[in-house]
This record gives structure tokens, sequence and C-alpha cells, in this order.
């Protein structure tokens, strides 16, 4: 099936979208890892920031939200709006604890400081069913965003609207380019995709573990000269 909308209660086929070539979706990937390199460091304040922007956005604007649901697959608009709303929820629920949920935690042991840490990833792939065409991809992005992610969306094909609405969500609510974007492709291109991301997330976590040997190592040379 291509991506288009199609309407479910008279089958018409309302609107056609052209899958991203090659070529695109190697920019739109190249862009998503440019972005998380400075991303990771954006503090969690200025993450809670943007995401309840994305929530304020979702609550001003459920109606318009559930007729592109009503619309694309034909969930009731009293359910859309539900839906939208229930968004709006979730990315206030993380901009407001994942402060707290991602926070170092010290541990026992025989050193003189020990403790986890979490850090991000990288580039996060969703592939999304059409059935909760909004509620899906927040309930995914809301935390990945706010641990310091990026988020590429892969959508079904018969809810592009829906796609490029959260997209666009995510874009007017001050989050930096490329932080989450929707690419049109069809399933046939997911597999690679998935294969391609993992790749550049083995290289961010190898640019991490470098990060982390200077910094043992500087404090090695520092503790030589008490």
């Amino acid at each position: 099936m291509g991506i288009a909308t199609i309407n479910p209660a008279t089958g018409e086929t309302l609107r056609e979208f052209e899958g991203l070539t090659e070529a695109a979706i190697a920019q739109k990937l190249d862009l998503a890892q440019r972005t998380f390199e400075h991303y990771r460091h954006v503090p969690f304040a200025q993450r809670s920031q943007w995401l309840n922007a994305a929530a304020q956005i979702l609550e001003d604007e459920k109606a318009a939200f559930g007729k592109i649901m009503t619309l694309e697959m034909g969930k009731p608009l009293k359910a859309g709006i539900a839906e939208a709303e229930k968004c709006a929820a979730v990315c206030r629920y993380y901009a407001d604890h994942a402060a707290d949920f991602l926070k170092d935690t010290e541990i026992s042991s025989d050193a003189s400081l020990s403790f986890v840490r979490y850090q991000p990833l990288g580039i996060i792939l969703a592939v999304m069913p059409w059935n909760f065409p909004f509620w899906q991809v927040f309930r995914f992005a809301a935390p990945a965003l706010m641990a310091g992610n990026v988020g590429v969306l892969k959508h079904a094909s018969n809810v592009p609207q829906c796609a490029l609405a959260i997209e666009a969500i995510f874009q007017r609510a001050g989050f930096p380019e490329g932080a989450f974007q929707t690419l049109l492709i069809g399933s046939d291109k997911s597999r690679r995709l998935s294969q391609t991301i993992a790749l550049k997330q083995q290289h961010s976590r190898a640019v991490k573990e470098q990060e982390q040997v200077w910094l043992v190592q500087r404090a090695n040379n520092s503790k030589k000269w008490f």
C-alpha cells in the first residue's frame, strides 16, 4: 500500500504522499545525529519547557488533531480529542518527572564514590501502528526526548497526516531542528533504516566511552600534583 490518506468511511483517496528517497532519508538521519550531539547536553529544565509547550499545543488544538485522526483512520471525533488530551498529559508527566527518574543514583562499593548514571542512546526509531496514531507516538517520544535522545518516526502508511502533524507539534514547541522527524517511507525500508540507526548508536556509544576515558585520564593526571 502506498503512503496516502484514504477516508475509511468512503474508501476515497484524499491525498497521496511521495515516499522519501534513500538520499533524503540519509540527510534526515545525518541531521538527527548532528542534533543529538548537542541536544544530549541540553539541561532538563529546557527540555521540560519544550515538552510542556508541546502539551499546550495538543490541548489548544485537540479538536483539529481529533479531526485528522477521524479522517485518516476512522476514530470517532470524541475519541480523537480524548487521545490528544492523553498525549498532552503524558508530555506534562515526563516534563515534570524525568529529571528525578534519571538523576544519578549512588551505590555502595569499595570505591570512594560509585553511582549509576543514565545516558542517552542517540537516535531512537519508532515504527508505529495506526490504531492510536497520536498516543502510540507520544508515549514513546515524551520520555525519549526528555532523556536526551532524538527521535525518528516511521508511522503506518495510512496515517501520514497524523505523522506530519506530530512532527510539527515538536517543531512549534521549540525543540531543535532534527530532534524529532517523521520519515514518510514504506515498510520495505524499515529494516534497513533500523540497521543504519543501530550503527549510528554504536558510534555515539563509542564517542561517549572515549570521553569517559579522557575524563578518567585527566583526573588521574591531576592527582599527580597532590
